[in-house]
């Protein structure tokens, strides 16, 4: 199914469509495909080597200079986290977390890797923070399953809500918002968290 429409702009609605840039080199089991190539049902690499379906994409178009609706991007240069890791210079918006601890982290010591935003980064010399001064298309990607999607050599987590976005939503909103998924019914159609992420505002790590 495939729609258009205007939607508020609150960081909930936001992170569902702000991960990958145009043009975001996706690893599919036919090879690279651009990210606004992709369609429902087809098939993307994730981190544990699995190809998993792609169940729904979103895309939207964010203006830097929107004021509080402004949308940095964060450029990852080639070979930032190692050997292809990016293969080339990737542009991710504010919805992308990467599969990458920060150093330092106490989980990345202990060998676990933890999904990150990618803003978490920016060091201004091989990461940095780019503004660009006309609007941007960024997209996002749903999986049948909550995973890290291979794009461009790094693994970078696939859409998934979380576990309570629309507690401080209206009943007008959240309707809205659940709306922008034809794929579910309820939250809970997206499944569990399979992977950690950083720490909340709360200090709470989630997971499955």
């Amino acid at each position: 199914m495939i729609g258009q429409r205007r939607v508020p702009s609150h960081p909930v609605f936001d992170a569902a469509f702000s991960a990958f840039a145009q043009g975001t080199l996706i690893q599919t089991e036919n090879g690279q495909s651009a990210v606004e190539d992709l369609h429902p049902g087809d098939r993307v690499l994730t981190s544990d080597g699995q190809h998993t379906e792609v169940t729904w994409i979103g895309s939207a178009s964010f203006s830097p200079s929107q004021g509080m609706a402004r949308m940095p991007l964060t450029r990852i240069m080639a070979g930032s986290f190692g050997v292809s890791r990016p293969d080339s210079f990737i542009s991710l918006g504010g919805g992308a977390r990467l599969l990458q601890s920060q150093p330092g982290m106490a989980r990345a010591r202990e060998g676990q890797q933890v999904l990150t935003p990618a803003s978490a980064f920016v060091d201004g010399v091989n990461v940095i923070e780019m503004s660009p001064p006309t609007p941007v298309r960024l997209f996002h990607i749903g999986l049948r399953r909550h995973a890290a999607i291979v794009a461009a050599g790094l693994e970078v987590e696939s859409y998934h809500p979380g576990q309570n976005p629309l507690q401080h939503m209206s009943p007008t909103l959240s309707s809205v918002f659940m709306s922008l998924f034809p794929h579910v019914s309820t939250l809970t159609d997206f499944g569990p968290l399979r992977l950690m992420r950083v720490p909340d505002e709360n200090g709470d790590l989630t997971a499955a």
